[in-house]
């Protein structure tokens, strides 16, 4: 049988490098990409661009959706924080707030911090946990330019982001200060099929992958929380291997699975 010549190798999958869109921004370009061990030329899939408006990442290449960058003070998010639900919100409810009650938060799969950022807007402190550098770099970036608008600053002052793998961090977390909640929203197969959703998994899905170790990533979070884990889930997938949730919540497109530890009680 005929093998076909040898080819030169092509870039990894999910390949991405570092772009100025600007030449204000060169320097800060080539310390990011110093900062994430990304080139700043060459063959990729995707782009990881600084300029005017902050950090987006952007598809590269022929029929490539528009960039995915983190504005909590522009876009759905504002929106949400003007209009929204308040405290009558499903998360809301799935977190256990309550009159006098604001848990203490760890949203272990921070993603784009959306979830989270509704968490601190209702008043709850949050610590967000994300492994994948390149969507901490987006969040971390979005998190700095929100510091800079006086209606969300206050609102990203009760956020603290920790870039690295949940499992590991909250196996090693200091027990005499636990989480009272943690939340988790693992990447799963099927998602929301809105156009924003649709166009931020083509990004990231190459990039992410599905959280193959949610089992793992639940068990951890049973045994560091004190009063509940709750996990987010698409309304009819199936709950993640292990233990059972007590009891869900359910939406038109999502659901809330409740691992209760004890109750959550108003302070005073």
């Amino acid at each position: 049988m005929k093998h076909a010549p040898a080819t030169p190798a092509a870039h990894p999958p999910g390949q991405t490098r570092i772009e100025a869109l600007s030449p204000e921004f060169l320097d800060a370009a080539a310390a990011l990409a110093a900062e994430l061990g990304l080139p700043r030329d060459g063959d990729a899939d995707f782009a990881l661009q600084l300029g005017p408006a902050g950090l987006q990442l952007q598809e590269l290449g022929p029929g490539a959706a528009g960039p995915v960058r983190v504005d909590f003070v522009e876009g759905a998010l504002a929106h949400r924080r003007l209009q929204g639900g308040g405290a009558g919100q499903m998360i809301a409810k799935a977190v256990g707030i309550q009159p006098g009650v604001r848990p203490f938060i760890l949203d272990a799969t921070a993603g784009l911090g959306r979830d989270a950022f509704v968490l601190a807007q209702l008043g709850c402190a949050v610590t967000l946990i994300e492994r994948q550098p390149l969507v901490a770099a987006l969040l971390a970036d979005g998190m700095r330019r929100g510091l800079d608008d006086t209606e969300v600053a206050p609102i990203i002052e009760h956020m603290q982001l920790r870039r690295g793998n949940a499992i590991e961090l909250m196996r090693a977390w200091p027990l005499d200060t636990p989480p009272q909640v943690i939340y988790l929203d693992p990447m799963f197969p099927h998602r929301d099929k809105s156009a924003l959703v649709k166009k931020e998994m083509r990004l990231f899905r190459p990039l992410v992958g599905d959280d193959l170790d949610a089992p793992a990533l639940l068990q951890a979070a049973l045994a560091l929380a004190s009063h509940r884990v709750v996990v987010k889930r698409p309304r009819k997938a199936p709950i993640i291997e292990g233990a059972k949730p007590s009891y869900a919540l359910e939406g038109k497109s999502s659901r809330y699975d409740i691992y209760p530890r004890k109750a959550l009680k108003p302070q005073g």
